[in-house]
């Protein structure tokens, strides 16, 4: 079958190719549940927070499928990102490629079944040192508490995977790379090879800041790559802790999306475009020396399922996930924002990250 004959059009009219988004990250299986202050406060938990487990969280993860109404879903904040790019593409399949490290166990098998079943080309790298990583959600209201035991995640090897040619070459084929900040913990290096070879190549390169312990405490890694990042995503706090952290003295959100986007730059050819969110106010985008302001699709309290992101208390989590899909079809930027709102106020009314089988967006 021809190259051709593989080109379909997307949900929004666009032309896509299979493998043409790549994400790399920390694959998870999310056990969540809704849980008390007395178990948060025991495991000296912050309602709203994205942490790394500890020694002291070890217990946790099965004290909490023991006391709790638990429910599994596939996670990872990179292959829930290139799960809902293919959902709002739909057409063709495989649009999205993702790598990963996971254990040869039961929960490994059931996240390779989660990536068929929402057409990722998903290609782990399996090894049996390390069970396949987890993430308990420990949810309050509307608030979710997440608590990540990378375990085989953080086994991920450069040249165990990614140097391998034959997955070299799906990374080759992609024309948008999406990473999330929290992979900076596990692969620099296969990090800065990705991100080295978007920007030789003119691509387009894309980080989150995860979380405000990754502009913390690894911020050396973190700024290694930012030279290569074309567009940053990140919520209101990360915008805090990484303003803090490079001395920006503002807490103003626009002026902090103005002074990352203007911080140095490898590929010149691409203005860096700064995304920052702030649960149900306004999404904030940088592009040259101007911002632009969105509003966030307004939605009942009552309604929100799950809000899925340490200071996205409402819909913020989602919009970088889907801004991926109108970056992947060439779409213009407010568009890419449009879609990203709306795939948001429909997820968030969801336990996990799921969603409808298909979208109705125009």
């Amino acid at each position: 079958m021809s190259s051709g004959e593989h080109r379909k059009k997307g949900l929004m009219g666009e032309i896509c190719d299979p493998n043409s988004l790549f994400g790399m990250g920390n694959p998870l299986l999310d056990i969540s549940a809704v849980v008390d202050k007395d178990f948060l406060d025991k495991y000296t938990l912050k309602p709203n927070d994205q942490i790394l487990a500890e020694d002291k969280h070890k217990a946790l993860f099965e004290e909490i499928v023991k006391k709790f109404k638990v429910e599994y879903h596939a996670g990872g904040a990179t292959q829930n990102s290139i799960k809902l790019a293919q959902w709002m593409i739909q057409e063709p399949h495989n649009v999205g490629t993702f790598f990963g490290c996971i254990g040869k166990d039961k929960f490994g098998e059931i996240l390779k079944q989660k990536a068929e079943d929402a057409h990722i080309d998903a290609h782990y790298y399996e090894q049996d040192e390390e069970p396949t990583g987890t993430c308990a959600a420990c949810i309050t209201g509307d608030n979710r508490s997440l608590v990540a035991n990378l375990a085989a995640a953080n086994c991920y090897k450069k040249d165990k995977h990614l140097d391998l040619e034959e997955n070299w070459k799906l990374v080759e084929k992609a024309k948008v790379y999406y990473i999330a900040g929290f992979f900076l913990t596990v692969s620099l290096e296969s990090i800065l090879k990705v991100a080295k070879h978007a920007s030789e190549n003119n691509k387009l390169f894309c980080l989150n800041l995860s979380a405000p312990f990754i502009c913390q405490f690894f911020k050396d890694n973190l700024m290694q790559v930012m030279p290569y990042v074309d567009v940053l995503f990140g919520n209101e706090t990360e915008a805090a802790a990484f303003a803090k952290e490079q001395d920006f003295d503002t807490t103003d959100i626009k002026e902090i999306a103005k002074k990352a986007q203007a911080l140095p730059k490898v590929n010149t050819k691409r203005p860096r475009i700064v995304v920052l969110t702030q649960g149900k106010d306004e999404t904030t985008m940088a592009l040259h020396d101007k911002v632009q302001t969105f509003p966030v699709l307004k939605i009942d309290p009552k309604d929100i399922v799950d809000t899925n992101g340490a200071g996205d208390a409402f819909v913020g989590g989602k919009i970088f996930q889907c801004f991926l899909s109108g970056l992947v079809q060439e779409k213009p930027l407010n568009q890419c924002v449009k879609a990203a709102h709306y795939a948001a106020n429909v997820i968030i009314r969801r336990a996990g990250c799921t969603f409808p089988e298909k979208p109705d967006f125009k």
